[in-house]
């Protein structure tokens, strides 16, 4: 039977921390942050680990030759208790978010899901897979957005779009980068992977003042220089060890970027708890693998 350990490794924990803030950058974006939006991260927690399991479900034979000491290949968790993992966490989540943002929720959620099962099933081997990847982090921003607000409108969920694309870019630069997680790869694609997040970076800070523009581009900065420095060290020296320390720390910090997010749609105080993941999921990091 698997221990507590090998389902916290198995549904990537330190990687599930970054979940919630996809949601609350979406709900700050349209004005609908209030109790419905824990809600919606739980659902949305339970559909990034139901991606998890499932991915290990469906790499189990690779893994077997490329990282044996994962849970499936290792024999902590068997394949078929990964999939029912999968398959039970993608229901809650589907469910938890009819339950709390009704309709729209699901009309959102619903699409969610299915492209973490094509992203696993299908679309990661291929061209197509950091693009479905992004796409699962843009639809998270939006499920965030789509509880009706207290003036509904048919347009209210456009306002999160800026930071559902922003999310979506960081997980496209984050994915590519990862295929050199096992083999290492060349100079160029971690140089890439850096420019890509300097302009991310740009896009999420603010030129004017105040403190929720010095808390934006705070937040903005702490995702640059953690992210980006282990990007140039990989640029240095593009081997394995150190694309799979990058991609791990384009993981932990993404909070500090939907904090940023966040600020920059007006609620700084949000931003910074959001953010506040980021030691968190560092020091749980250290004893659980993020990727």
């Amino acid at each position: 039977m698997a221990g507590l350990r090998d389902l916290l490794e198995i549904v990537r924990a330190p990687a599930a921390l970054s979940v919630p803030g996809d949601v609350i950058a979406g709900a700050a974006a349209c004005q609908v942050l209030d109790r419905r939006t824990l809600g919606l991260a739980c659902s949305s927690v339970c559909l990034y680990a139901a991606g998890m399991a499932a991915n290990d479900w469906a790499d189990r034979h690779l893994d077997a030759v490329e990282r044996p000491e994962r849970p499936i290949p290792s024999g902590r968790v068997t394949p078929a208790g990964a999939l029912g993992l999968a398959a039970g966490l993608t229901a809650a989540g589907i469910a938890v978010a009819g339950l709390v943002g009704g309709r729209r929720s699901l009309a959102v959620a619903v699409p969610l899901a299915a492209t973490v099962w094509a992203y696993d099933l299908a679309a990661k081997g291929t061209r197509a897979g950091p693009l479905a990847m992004a796409l699962c982090r843009t639809l998270d921003v939006l499920l965030g957005a789509s509880p009706a607000p207290a003036v509904p409108s048919p347009h209210a969920t456009v306002r999160a779009l800026p930071a559902a694309l922003t999310v979506g870019a960081h997980t496209y630069l984050l994915t590519v980068l990862s295929r050199g997680e096992v083999s290492g790869t060349g100079r160029r694609l971690p140089a890439w992977t850096m420019a890509g997040t300097a302009a991310l970076t740009a896009l999420s800070s603010s030129p004017a003042g105040g403190r929720q523009a010095v808390i934006q581009n705070a937040l903005a900065g702490w995702y640059a220089a953690r992210f980006g420095l282990e990007q140039a060290r990989a640029v240095a020296d593009p081997s394995a060890q150190r694309v799979r320390a990058a991609v791990g720390a384009g993981i932990v910090s993404l909070p500090a970027l939907q904090g940023a997010l966040t600020a920059r749609a007006g609620d700084a105080r949000a931003g910074l708890a959001v953010a506040a993941v980021v030691p968190l999921a560092r020091a749980l990091s250290r004893k659980v693998s993020p990727t």
